[in-house]
């Protein structure tokens, strides 16, 4: 923690990709609530592989503040890895994580620092109270991944929680020894535990510039989290195999009497065509779900890096 007669460390941690419209706005957002904030304030911006100028900009403002750094990946890695070498880069004795859209309210900043520097509580972190502005299907399918992996997996997730949190020290340090390669952030926060406080607000839309988060950037992101933090599928294709595997025994046993009884059979290739669709359906879902699990522990077993730096600063 900070001597006594230095003032606190707070490093934000900022991962962007394409965001050469926003940058510029977000660190002027910051600078306006600044002086309410009871800290230093030090600047880590990830930039993921951007294509525009971007790098640039972040170039510009570290040579102008020496409280601007930034990592520059080789390519693009994911929303994810920029957290993780964020947390990597944040030496403050506080550490919070923001996106640069200006989505993420500024000016909760102090309050949030506020309430974990009391020590009533390791991390502050933000929800959404209403998704004013958000396609009315994107929102539907959100509200139903919050619903059930909360039902299907032991880490608890927060409906409408942000990633824009304040976290102490130790809790990062503890998020930064889980150095898995297939990594949802949203359960990390919550698996690694410590007392966290979830301030509502009202949904925002971005100040400028477009998201890179696609409906189906979105969908995968989800599977990525069901995968980390549940085995349910797993075993709802067991239970699927079993309940295929009980109704075959009993329309076999049906078969036999029928034909002890009445010695006669009725052409059904409508049923059978039904029935092998259905039994090669479960199969194949069956593949798909196993299938995806093992393609977790492969990825995992690579030990590849979770990114390539290629500038920094």
């Amino acid at each position: 923690m900070a001597e006594h007669n230095q003032p606190a460390l707070l490093s934000l941690v900022v991962p962007v990709h394409n965001e050469e419209d926003t940058i510029k706005i977000f660190y002027d957002a910051i600078q306006k609530v600044s002086p309410e904030v009871d800290a230093e304030i030090d600047f880590h911006f990830i930039d993921d592989g951007s294509t525009d100028n971007t790098l640039t900009i972040l170039r510009e403002l570290a040579n102008v503040d020496s409280h601007v750094h930034y990592v520059s990946f080789s390519r693009n890695f994911g929303k994810e890895a920029g957290l993780y070498a964020g947390l990597q880069q944040a030496k403050g004795d506080y550490v919070a994580v923001m996106d640069v859209d200006l989505q993420d309210p500024p000016e909760l900043l102090p309050e949030m620092l506020t309430d974990v520097k009391s020590g009533e509580f390791d991390a502050v972190g933000t929800r959404r109270a209403d998704r004013k502005g958000e396609a009315k299907l994107r929102s539907w399918f959100s509200a139903q991944f919050y619903k059930w992996m909360n039902k299907v997996s032991q880490t608890h997730l927060v409906d409408g929680a942000r990633d824009y949190r304040v976290m102490t020290r130790q809790m990062v340090d503890a998020i930064l020894s889980l150095s898995e390669n297939q990594r949802f952030s949203k359960g990390i926060f919550t698996w690694v535990g410590f007392k966290t406080k979830y301030i509502p607000y009202e949904n925002r839309e971005r100040v400028a510039g477009s998201t890179s988060w696609s409906f189906w950037n979105l969908a995968k992101y989800a599977i990525e989290g069901i995968v980390s933090f549940s085995t349910m599928p797993l075993t709802i294709v067991t239970f699927l195999g079993l309940l295929s595997f009980g109704g075959s025994i009993i329309g076999g046993l049906f078969i036999v009497i029928r034909a002890l009884i009445s010695n006669s059979s009725v052409a059904g290739w409508p049923s059978m065509v039904t029935i092998m669709l259905f039994i090669g359906g479960i199969q194949m879902l069956s593949l798909g779900v196993i299938g995806r699990y093992i393609a977790a522990i492969f990825m995992e077993t690579k030990r590849r890096p979770i990114y390539i730096a290629k500038e920094k600063k």
